[in-house]
């Protein structure tokens, strides 16, 4: 449908598609007329800024920017179209397909509100414009107290890497922060739990927390932000957790640089006792960034050929890039028990294979795990004598032991 139409047809436009040809996004055509009817309009980039200074363009609610690869050549005058829409408070939804991330970053950051890639998901579009017309919802009280910015502290950075799916990276994350924040019953740790698995990562659902939308505003604009900013989108849990859930859609991992990844945890280290990362699989850019300023980088694996070969392959990585392969902890989760004396023999024998120290045994927790996954809570609120949640306890003592021992040595050296 062309803008004249559209005008003659509909004088009071909610929306309108802007790209350079619409043609091209059959899929953004049919659901932004099964959403709107009439309703909306569309404009060439050409004639999108010149539509925008017109009276007309003050009824519009939210505009879609549709591009793809080809128009990346044209990102400079598409990043004016984005900055002049957001100066009028029009919500800006980019639709993109094969767009790097650089361009996707720099769209974000100039005032994009949602991003939704292409072909579009079934229903997708309209979920991001109910996102993007939602009213601000006040912040709670109870979760403004939770994330008062104090900037006084110095916190210890814990990252946990799965070298292959399902070996419980995200169980010990989310179970080693929940033992952290009570392992003081007077005065216990603040801490932090952050989310850098940006695709598929599960933290929201271990705590059962809602993924906000506001996340991906942060994540776009991280070198615009400041602690407050980040405070804001974090979600608490049970009022001992602070939580950066994984954003409500999948975007690409290297969307955010080393800089960017930095920025994040410094600003989370400065306001908490223990910032806990969960990590993606994927090795990406940043990697190696959290692998630098973490000081413990527990890494999980299991007695199986995957892991192995995957250990090792991370291993040549950090090797061949000079990176600090020693602060790896490997965690070897469902270890054969105590009395399994085969299963000690596979344990040395894998570590003595790869040539590494394998310095955690974490037992098979059995079915209780995934129930307390599946509900969204600890181990410690709903198992608490099970042993895998009993040697997480002991872990997390023990972080807590040397990290209290490393501050009074601090102390008494000033």
């Amino acid at each position: 449908m062309s803008m004249n139409a559209a005008q003659q047809q509909e004088p009071s436009l909610v929306a309108c598609t802007i790209s350079r040809d619409v043609q091209i996004f059959d899929l953004l055509i049919e659901d932004m007329e099964t959403v709107l009817g009439e309703s909306w309009g569309d404009l060439s980039f050409e004639e999108a800024l010149s539509f925008l200074a017109q009276p007309e363009s003050t009824n519009l609610q939210f505009i879609a920017v549709a591009m793809d690869q080809e128009d990346e050549e044209n990102l400079a005058h598409i990043l004016e179209i984005i900055k002049a829409a957001s100066g009028m408070g029009i919500k800006i939804i980019l639709i993109t397909e094969d767009v790097s991330p650089a361009s996707l970053h720099a769209l974000l950051r100039e005032g994009g509100d949602e991003f939704v890639p292409y072909p579009l998901p079934e229903g997708e579009l309209s979920n991001a414009i109910d996102r993007v017309l939602a009213p601000p919802v006040a912040p709670q009280a109870d979760a403004s107290q939770q994330h008062k910015s104090s900037g006084n502290h110095d916190g210890v950075i814990i990252a946990t890497h799965a070298i292959a799916g399902g070996t419980g990276a995200t169980t010990l994350a989310v179970n080693l922060a929940w033992e952290l924040a009570n392992i003081n019953g007077d005065k216990p740790p603040k801490v932090c739990v952050l989310d850098f698995n940006f695709q598929f990562g599960s933290i929201a659902t271990f705590l059962d927390l809602p993924r906000k939308d506001n996340v991906m505003e942060v994540l776009g604009n991280v070198h615009d932000i400041d602690v407050e900013n980040l405070l804001t989108v974090l979600s608490p849990f049970e009022q001992k957790l602070s939580v950066l859930t994984a954003p409500t859609d999948v975007i690409p991992l290297d969307l955010l640089g080393p800089e960017e990844i930095a920025r994040l945890i410094e600003m989370a280290r400065s306001n908490f006792d223990y910032v806990i990362i969960d990590m993606p699989t994927t090795v990406v850019e940043w990697s190696s960034k959290v692998l630098e300023l973490a000081h413990v980088y527990f890494a999980t694996l299991e007695l199986d050929m995957r892991s192995a070969q995957n250990a090792l392959r991370l291993k040549r990585l950090l090797k061949s890039e000079d990176l600090p392969f020693e602060k790896i902890r490997f965690v070897l989760n469902r270890a054969p028990g105590f009395t399994d004396l085969n299963g000690k023999s596979r344990i040395k024998r894998l570590a003595d294979s790869l040539g590494i120290s394998i310095d955690v045994l974490l037992t098979d927790g059995g079915k209780p795990i995934t129930q307390a996954t599946d509900h969204g809570t600890p181990l410690a609120m709903v198992v608490p004598k099970n042993a895998l949640r009993k040697e997480i306890a002991k872990l997390a003592e023990s972080v807590h032991e040397v990290n209290k021992s490393d501050a009074e040595a601090t102390v008494n050296k000033g």
